[in-house]
């Protein structure tokens, strides 16, 4: 990473100990993890990190610890362990173990997070449905920890590898299908609109739709935030309606499982009376009563190829693609019928 006004590669810790009018031991410090450095000197020694870049030593290149960080905004449901497995499964074959933090609904790390992470000099970092800051990625990239996102929650950085599904083709696959039904009031249940998944799927929604010929009534589109509790609250407000809708897409399958309540509290039966539509295709999904309809998400295949990609990259061979798209599928099974 080579510096802009000089054209000299990765420096030295001397030399950036020289620029940053600091010791070497406290360079030391900031380029392993250590906390005792104060905010103004870390940030000091950090831009001259930034700009130039930090030539490690052999010795630090083969004294990467057999770690594989893996980050998740929130681990609560079959959506973690389905990633959790498919990074097992690379790190089993490549001898390595995984260390698992949670950032209890945060979308990026907070203070100090990056300096557990450099002290433990892991072999590389996964983030989950979450981000890193401009200055975590530099200085992860500072250090050579090379890092990438699974399921990005915003639209990553051109420099960030990242692996998601075809969440657009996934929301026009689930939409299709209730208005091959027969159904045209329609309506969907998405996640978050900073979520980047949460968008496309709302995309894909409204090209079906409009496809179709069929207007998307704006009573119909509801916002939440990938939780049971989202699920519940608008279909049960959607219920209400002077003209309810016949059919849910709900964006992942925990709300779904919320509209499926609100139909029993309402005295409806699905899907006689109203078809649903998940996305993700958790394990839950086959043993709901009735089995849910829903959109496959490939995640223990998104997990292992982000692990795959990390071992890559920490060989220092590089990427073939930055950025991974796996397909999804619709599953078709009891919760959607055509409308009354």
């Amino acid at each position: 990473m080579p510096s802009a006004d000089s054209g000299r590669g990765p420096l030295t810790s001397a030399e950036i100990a020289r620029q940053a009018g600091v010791s070497l031991s406290t360079v030391s410090k900031v380029v392993n993890g250590r906390a005792d450095v104060g905010a103004e000197t870390r940030a000091r020694i950090e831009d001259v990190i930034r700009r130039h870049g930090y030539r490690w030593q052999k010795q630090r290149v083969t004294g990467r610890a057999a770690l594989l960080e893996l980050v998740f905004r929130q681990v609560r449901d079959a959506y973690a362990i389905q990633i959790i497995n498919g990074v097992q499964q690379v790190a089993r074959d490549n001898h390595l173990a995984v260390v698992l933090s949670e950032l209890h609904g945060r979308h990026t790390p907070g203070r100090g997070w990056v300096e557990d992470v450099l002290a433990r000099r892991p072999t590389g970092v996964i983030a989950v449905f979450a981000g890193l800051t401009d200055a975590q990625s530099a200085q992860l990239r500072g250090r050579d920890v090379p890092f990438v996102l699974v399921d990005p929650g915003g639209e990553p950085a051109h420099a960030a590898p990242s692996v998601g599904a075809t969440n657009w083709n996934g929301g026009l696959a689930a939409t299709r299908h209730l208005l091959e039904l027969g159904h045209r009031r329609i309506a969907v249940v998405t996640g978050p609109a900073h979520s980047l998944a949460a968008r496309a799927r709302l995309d894909g929604y409204r090209t079906a739709m409009e496809t179709a010929g069929v207007p998307v009534d704006p009573v119909l589109v509801r916002v939440g935030n990938f939780r049971h509790e989202d699920g519940l609250t608008h279909t049960r407000a959607l219920l209400r309606l002077p003209d309810p809708p016949t059919a849910v897409f709900a964006c992942n399958d925990a709300q779904a499982q919320g509209a499926y309540l609100a139909a029993a509290e309402a005295g409806l039966r699905i899907p006689a009376d109203l078809s649903v539509v998940g996305f993700d295709d958790l394990p839950p999904a086959r043993w709901t009563v009735p089995p849910l309809t829903t959109v496959r998400q490939p995640l223990t295949e998104m997990a292992a190829t982000a692990a795959t990609m990390i071992v890559t990259l920490s060989q220092g061979t590089p990427l073939p693609q930055h950025r991974v798209e796996l397909a999804t599928e619709l599953v078709v099974r009891n919760s959607t019928a055509p409308p009354r």
